[in-house]
């Protein structure tokens, strides 16, 4: 097997990664939509996702998962979270063992609870798996503006070496061996990005914001820490890094997503924000383990319309008085 990428989803993300790897050998672009693919293929744009971002000649867009994955080395799997496992079983019967599958989407699964890397492992058991995330916005890195972003897998030398065979001019991969850590970083930043938004959105202030993330930060971290992952991970691009990006810029989903709750807006028409699924299960699973995720508990509370804007707000500010760092 050579080392061939393939890229299985053609949405955002999925076709900026496309873009970055074709800048060191051509690419196979995998998506469901016919008419997405005929247009990456001919006119060389993916209007609805990335709009007039001009793709590179070295990108084949296919909506045949045999033709995507045929000699691939590394898969990069750029569907959402939710959607995962069936992309995963649908795939199975194209796979080989020398394949690395690597996950870039950002969530846990919302019925299971598990993470990428493990519904990799259940559904593809014979392949090894890498997860992908960090501060990374796709049309940044669709135009390969210089980004930085994390690639881990449980064997940290094989996670250096896909590093380093999958970093190109413009997107640079460190290497990391806690992929828990690398994912519930990448997964609970998107449900604190909301809460983001929405201070925004309410006009709560910027040093409500700058609050909001440091605390943010700190439950993150604490989270993630009682779930097996290391803190210096947390520290890093995956979790830190991709925390400042995405709190901070209408061009996240997540965070556009809390803006529109912030502001009383329709959120029915915005694109998916992996957050939102997230929510939910990211609250059951620190309830369930006694961990104390008070700002994640208010986002899935808000989610679910069980607790207003405001009154979650109100009750986050009235909580007991506590050491920092606790």
């Amino acid at each position: 097997m050579s080392g061939r990428v393939a890229v299985i989803g053609a949405g955002a993300w999925g076709t900026a990664l496309a873009c970055a790897m074709a800048r060191g050998a051509p690419v196979t672009l995998w998506g469901r939509d016919a008419g997405v693919v005929r247009q990456i293929n001919a006119e060389r744009t993916n209007r609805f996702y990335l709009g007039a971002a001009e793709l590179p000649g070295a990108i084949a867009a296919t909506t045949d998962l045999a033709e995507a994955l045929d000699g691939a080395r590394f898969v990069l799997l750029a569907v959402p979270a939710q959607t995962m496992r069936a992309m995963l079983t649908a795939m199975v019967p194209h796979l080989h063992a020398n394949m690395v599958l690597v996950s870039c989407a950002k969530g846990i699964e919302r019925d299971s609870g598990d993470l990428m890397s493990e519904v990799i492992a259940e559904t593809a058991p014979a392949n090894r798996a890498a997860v992908l995330s960090g501060p990374s916005f796709a049309a940044d890195v669709a135009r390969g503006l210089p980004t930085a972003v994390t690639l881990a897998m449980a064997d940290e030398k094989a996670a250096l070496a896909a590093a380093e065979a999958l970093s190109r001019p413009g997107l640079r991969l460190y290497a990391g061996g806690d992929p828990t850590g690398v994912e519930y970083g990448g997964a609970l930043k998107n449900v604190l990005a909301i809460a983001a938004g929405i201070v925004a959105g309410r006009g709560l202030g910027a040093s409500a914001q700058a609050a909001l993330t440091a605390r943010g930060f700190a439950e993150m971290t604490r989270v993630a820490e009682a779930l097996g992952a290391r803190v210096e991970t947390l520290a890093g691009l995956s979790g830190l890094g991709d925390l400042i990006l995405t709190c901070s810029s209408a061009q996240s989903r997540n965070f556009a997503y809390g803006l529109a709750l912030g502001r009383g807006e329709d959120t029915s028409g915005l694109k998916l924000a992996e957050g939102v699924a997230t929510a939910h299960i990211a609250a059951r699973i620190a309830g369930d383990h006694g961990i104390e995720a008070p700002i994640i508990a208010a986002v899935a509370d808000i989610l679910d319309g069980r607790l207003g804007v405001d009154a979650a707000v109100s009750a986050l500010m009235a909580r007991p008085i506590r050491v920092e760092g606790q």
